[in-house]
């Protein structure tokens, strides 16, 4: 049985993000309380001043930096079961921790939990777009049933895309396999993690509340990486995993329509 004293959110900050203490806030918030650390390897004074204001350690990333490389050292700072790693212009609902507690210890061999999620866009609170739709399409199952450890099904809701969202996701460690990322994505490291993950016995546990508003801006590493057709390649490759290849030439196409829902 899982406490909060078993779990850690590790907020993953670079450069001098406006909104990294409105993250942190809403981790801070929680109605239990987990462990918060900072991880970064752009150490500067904005992300010092802040961890400062909130008492929080800050752990330096060794090595050449990367989205992968980053996101491992986070995992390895929190040296806990139970790691979320918090993207620093995110927010999160104060019933995250509570949700993810119960449902990874209703599950018998959890390997993640993440849950439905919502976006900011200019400020604005977007819950029902047309792209959210579709990926709740996409994880009736997991609605329904709350988890489910059958390969097929796990499978299901990433063959067309990365229905889960990263930032709502806590790894259960004892479970994966490490290190959790590739070093060699730069986009899709995150789908490509669910499809391994995919593989392994175990379950995907899943919560239908919107427990986290992801921030889609123009300074996101995201928007940066479909700017410059990163994204459409690592796609392709992902769509390769789980189609044969003329049919994942075809739902590529279709797919990239869906990058301008990252872009403002």
């Amino acid at each position: 049985m899982f406490t909060c004293n078993d779990h850690t959110f590790v907020v993953c900050a670079y450069g001098e993000s406006p909104y990294l203490s409105d993250c942190i806030s809403s981790l801070m918030n929680q109605k239990q309380a987990s462990r918060i650390l900072i991880s970064t390897s752009t150490p500067n004074k904005h992300i010092e001043q802040i961890a400062s204001s909130y008492n929080l350690p800050v752990f330096i990333n060794n090595g050449m930096p990367g989205i992968g490389h980053d996101w491992n050292c986070a995992i390895s700072h929190a040296q806990s079961p139970l790691v979320t790693i918090a993207h620093q212009d995110d927010l999160y609902s104060p019933n995250y921790s509570i949700e993810m507690l119960r449902s990874v210890n209703a599950s018998k061999h959890p390997l993640i939990f993440f849950s439905n999620y919502g976006e900011i866009r200019n400020g604005e609170y977007a819950d029902d777009i047309s792209i959210l739709k579709v990926k709740r399409i996409l994880l009736r199952k997991f609605a329904r049933d709350g988890n489910s450890s059958i390969v097929r099904d796990k499978r299901r809701a990433l063959r067309f895309g990365s229905a889960i969202c990263c930032p709502s996701v806590t790894y259960v460690m004892p479970n994966l396999e490490t290190p959790l990322f590739s070093s060699e994505m730069k986009c899709d490291l995150d789908w490509e993690a669910w499809e391994r993950f995919s593989r392994l016995e175990g379950s995907f546990v899943y919560s239908p509340e919107i427990l986290m508003h992801h921030r889609i801006h123009e300074e996101s590493e995201t928007t940066s990486l479909i700017e410059d057709n990163t994204r459409s390649s690592e796609d392709l490759a992902m769509l390769e995993k789980f189609w044969p290849k003329k049919v994942a030439k075809v739902i590529h196409r279709l797919y990239s329509v869906s990058m301008n829902s990252n872009t403002l």
